[in-house]
């Protein structure tokens, strides 16, 4: 058992409740089912996501000034990326931090393949552990999380990541995408689509532990469980055991027993005044906000500390 997934896998099924990070979820094939589920006609974040930046764009590289480095924690769309790559005043550098590191090379390769001018650093990394980023510019260093990731965080984990990023980005500023809190069927249907894609998605870590770990998981005997937690302000994704089974991991077996659920992510949704609140607390100073028409998610500006202060 030498790396930290099956570690990670054989804490989830020998602790009650059974829980295991969302991060598994991006192999090759977690990153090209998410790619699909954000084209889904119920997924808005990445559609309202969009909006937002084609909208504002010239604001954001207006604030960013000439030759920002570029720092995204996860290589996601790419289409997002390029929007402040062609808006951005000549962009110094790109640095996409990632774990999945398949994923990571294939959106390396494709953007320096459409922009030879720009250097393009990709980093294979958990981004919620320490970071080693190349040197800093001239220009300043400009964070990008969009797609509501920070969601997948517990409060106390949102916290401690923006506090890394506050220092990490230090003299320059963090371009953070949030889902925001509003009628739970549009939640409902954002994670149960109809396509069954975000179904696919969560049975995909079964799926990749079966090949990386050599697990004995039955894809059929688990289903699909998605719903918004209100008083948590939380979408929570499970699967659920259908049966009772025996799991062998790293030459123990682990009992699931049937309606046992395995929880594999939650998704927080902000309002305005907590992402402020919240990004304060963790050394930043709240700028401008933009959102989509109908207020269903937000773009903030957060100006990260200057590169003097101790």
């Amino acid at each position: 058992m030498t790396t930290e997934f099956a570690r990670d896998m054989v804490a989830a099924l020998s602790a009650r409740p059974h829980r295991i990070s969302p991060k598994y979820f991006y192999d090759a094939e977690g990153s090209r089912l998410f790619d699909r589920i954000c084209e889904l006609p119920e997924y808005y974040p990445t559609r309202k996501e969009l909006q937002i930046l084609e909208r504002h764009v010239g604001e954001m590289a207006a604030l960013a000034g000439r030759g920002a480095e570029i720092v995204e924690f996860g290589a996601g769309s790419l289409r997002k990326v390029r929007l402040l790559l062609d808006a951005f005043e000549a962009p110094a550098r790109y640095v996409p931090i990632d774990i999945s590191g398949e994923h990571l090379r294939d959106a390396a390769a494709i953007l320096r393949r459409e922009y030879p001018g720009l250097e393009v650093r990709p980093v294979i990394a958990d981004y919620t552990q320490g970071l080693q980023l190349p040197a800093m510019g001239e220009g300043r260093r400009i964070g990008f999380f969009p797609g509501s990731t920070i969601g997948n965080f517990t409060p106390e984990e949102a916290l401690a990541f923006l506090g890394s990023a506050a220092e990490l980005l230090r003299g320059g500023a963090l371009l953070l995408g949030v889902d925001l809190v509003k009628d739970p069927q549009v939640l409902h249907a954002a994670y149960n689509d109809a396509e069954g894609v975000t179904a696919a998605f969560n049975l995909n870590l079964l799926a990749r532990a079966n090949r990386e770990l050599g697990t004995n998981f039955q894809l059929r005997q688990f289903a699909h469980y998605a719903f918004y937690n209100a008083p948590l302000q939380r979408i929570e994704m499970h699967l659920i055991s259908r049966v009772r089974q025996a799991i062998a991991l790293a030459g123990e077996h682990f009992v699931l027993e049937e309606g046992e659920t395995l929880h594999t992510e939650n998704s927080y949704k902000f309002t305005m005044t907590g992402v402020r609140a919240l990004a304060q607390r963790a050394g930043f100073r709240p700028g401008p906000v933009w959102t989509d028409a109908d207020g269903l998610f937000g773009v903030h500006w957060l100006h990260a500390p200057a590169r003097s202060e101790p």
